[in-house]
């Protein structure tokens, strides 16, 4: 069976490298792939980005299966152009996107269907925007509507950061169309959790928790980034914890997508705030997995991964067991000098370890050219280490983390802190 990745991501890395491990796979092909997946034999990277023209390569190369890895294939609709010619696909229809790709379209879901999150209102007048942040006051969120990359939320603490953001967005135009239009919402406390589901339409199947780390520096200080380093699984979500995301988050989602006349199929990602009374709220929707949550969770799956997409493109989730290493599994993301403003790409990549049953690096930013690495992007690689329990975990990925070299690396230390602190 050959089975196409849409992606260049550390995400994408970790999906390819889980379906390589199935008996059953003849090529993984990778669209259009990285560094890594072009160092690994069992995977073939493919320059093609447009998903017209994707899809005509699925129907050439008969393959069996498209998993998509992100947003922006998504929300484009490459899963209705390929079904639209009878390819097999895994992921959110364009309309289902829109709990990603909208902002707004999210937050008026969750209110309409009883979801709980936090108080917002949309705006695309400035001055009104001004008006309701001097009204509610700092700490506040302010978050761009559209996609932009992990880089559309702004947590101000201050009423001059509230406004400086709103004005970044909707006056200075720095994210384009993503911040047409602003939701400003109001700031939770608690911990920060993801919670990552697989959906047929109508069966979930859920994967193992996981916690990422938003901000660039450690402590939790500095600007929010798309992740700097995540583990599985989450201590914060105990089995209460649990039952009550699905209860009020997952269940009324699914629910209330079919309801809404939009089939939801594909990864569902709720990013969840959880305060110290155990209640969740969701902060925000992805329709695919997250990076770097998607790291650690793979790397703990033991189940035939091909199996469980078969499964779900087919409708038949509700048949699925998933086995788990019952090691815990920590990821350190390296990312490249001047990131996330302004990554700066070119620099020699050395050392990046072979993979051992208690480390494996997925590769990110990195571009492979004749036979030298080098930095091609934001988030250069994720280190995940393996161990039976978060400090051996960490220990084994900050020493992959330290053999691997290249000019301006910025990586935190303090990855897996929250569960440390939990003395789990």
């Amino acid at each position: 069976m050959k089975i196409l990745v849409v992606g260049s991501g550390g995400r994408e890395h970790a999906l390819a490298w889980k379906l390589a491990q199935s008996e059953r796979i003849q090529t993984v092909f990778v669209a259009p792939g990285n560094g890594g997946t072009a160092l690994d034999s069992r995977l073939k990277n493919i320059d093609i980005s447009d998903p017209h023209a994707l899809a005509e390569f699925a129907k050439n190369e008969h393959i069996g299966l498209t998993l998509v890895g992100p947003e922006t294939p998504l929300a484009a609709g490459i899963v209705n152009i390929f079904r639209d010619q009878g390819l097999k696909i895994f992921g959110p229809t364009k309309e289902a996107a829109q709990l990603e790709s909208s902002k707004d379209f999210a937050k008026s879901f969750m209110q309409r269907h009883g979801i709980p999150t936090a108080k917002h209102q949309t705006f695309t007048e400035l001055a009104a925007a001004h008006a309701y942040i001097d009204a509610n006051g700092a700490p506040i969120v302010i978050k761009a509507d559209g996609l932009a990359a992990g880089k559309g939320v702004v947590v101000a603490m201050t009423l001059q950061e509230a406004h400086d953001a709103v004005d970044m967005m909707l006056s200075d135009n720095k994210l384009g169309d993503a911040g047409a239009r602003v939701v400003i919402e109001e700031f939770l406390t608690g911990e920060e959790a993801s919670f990552i589901v697989m959906v047929d339409g109508k069966n979930i199947l859920p994967l193992a928790t996981s916690q990422d780390h938003k901000r660039l520096c450690d402590d939790d200080q500095g600007p929010n980034t798309g992740g700097m380093g995540a583990y599985s699984p989450a201590p914060i979500i105990t089995p209460q914890v649990h039952a009550r995301v699905m209860r009020e988050i997952i269940d009324p989602t699914v629910q209330g997508m079919a309801k809404d006349g939009i089939v939801f199929t594909g990864f569902l990602y709720a990013g969840l705030m959880i305060d110290e009374h155990g209640n969740p709220k969701n902060l925000e929707f992805n329709c695919r997995m997250g990076d770097p949550e998607t790291q650690p969770i793979m790397a703990r799956l033991k189940t035939d991964f091909v199996s469980i997409l078969e499964h779900a493109v087919n409708g038949h989730l509700d048949t699925v067991e998933l086995e788990w290493d019952r090691r815990t599994a920590l990821g350190v993301v390296m990312a490249a000098a001047g990131y996330p403003d302004a990554p700066v790409k070119g620099a020699h990549i050395t050392g990046v370890p072979a993979e051992t049953i208690d480390c494996i690096t997925f590769h990110a930013g990195t571009h492979l050219d004749h036979g030298n690495l080098t930095v091609s992007g934001g988030r250069v690689l994720c280190a995940v280490g393996l161990g039976d329990n978060v400090k051996v975990a960490q220990k084994h990925a900050y020493d992959a983390i330290d053999a691997i070299q290249f000019e301006g690396a910025q990586a935190r230390r303090d990855i897996g802190w929250r569960a440390l602190n939990k003395k789990h």
